[in-house]
């Protein structure tokens, strides 16, 4: 395989996918997408999503593409086999024991949390498989306000992260996150960074949206400015075009300044 890009990494929600768009996947994406599959590139999806909730998701928008690996919840890896999704269980096993090792003292800090952010917000708190402190706030400037509070607490912590995407956060281990579980794709691809493409438009979209895990960078216009201001701090490329169709402007983009005219493929 000749193309200078082996590796697409996309972001879902308000990368990938436009819950209110019609289509939410821009078709012409997906087909460009598919031709590169066709010629040896391997397609991630790489979300904060579970499994459960992205096929939902996929199915709603008929999509008939399927990427070759996932990346569920910032951390699990799951490749497709035979018209399913397999994890990969050595990394998915090690991720599920150094978390829940590492929740044991998040769970005895639990009441503190708690207390503190019920008493300053109106925000809802739950705890689901992937973490025993999760939040929905109810606006930006107090999600803001409580992932600061958040981080703060993870400096008692060793390996403790906040990971957050709009008004939505949970607590995770910080050896799991996007660009980590990008860079094990890659190792077992043999494929190195120089030859990756990732695209993302949130907070936790920064670990995998480096040049360390990928060359080729792509943020849409809808993107936040701090994501923005990485991409083009890397020499990536921030489109004016929202979500989905700013993601095949900067696939494209990459592509021909590698050398490669859309036209080819």
């Amino acid at each position: 395989m000749n193309l200078p890009i082996k590796i697409i990494s996309t972001d879902f929600d308000g990368t990938l996918f436009a819950e209110f768009e019609n289509p939410p996947i821009p078709k012409h994406l997906l087909k460009m997408i598919a031709d590169l599959q066709a010629r040896g590139a391997k397609w991630v999806i790489n979300t904060g999503r579970d499994m459960s909730s992205l096929m939902e998701a996929l199915a709603r928008s008929h999509v008939e593409e399927k990427p070759d690996y996932l990346v569920l919840v910032e951390r699990e890896i799951h490749c497709h086999k035979e018209m399913q999704y397999v994890g990969l269980d050595d990394w998915n096993s090690t991720c599920h024991r150094e978390h829940a090792e590492l929740f044991v003292r998040v769970r005895q800090d639990l009441p503190r949390l708690v207390s503190w952010v019920e008493s300053q917000y109106k925000a809802t708190i739950y705890e689901d498989p992937y973490s025993p402190f999760c939040l929905i706030a109810q606006n930006n400037g107090d999600a803001d306000a409580i992932h600061a509070y958040m981080e703060d607490y993870c400096k008692e912590v060793p390996n403790l992260q906040v990971v957050r995407n709009d008004v939505y956060a949970r607590f995770a281990h910080t050896s799991y996150n996007k660009g980590t579980a990008l860079a094990e794709l890659g190792r077992r691809l043999g494929i190195a960074a120089e030859h990756i493409f990732a695209a993302g438009d949130h907070l936790n979209d920064i670990p995998m949206l480096h040049q360390r895990y990928a060359r080729y960078l792509t943020a849409p216009a809808n993107a936040i400015p701090v994501v923005k201001e990485l991409v083009r701090s890397q020499n990536g490329f921030v489109s004016e075009l929202f979500q989905g169709h700013g993601i095949a402007e900067g696939l494209k983009f990459h592509l021909e300044k590698s050398g490669v005219n859309h036209y080819q493929f």
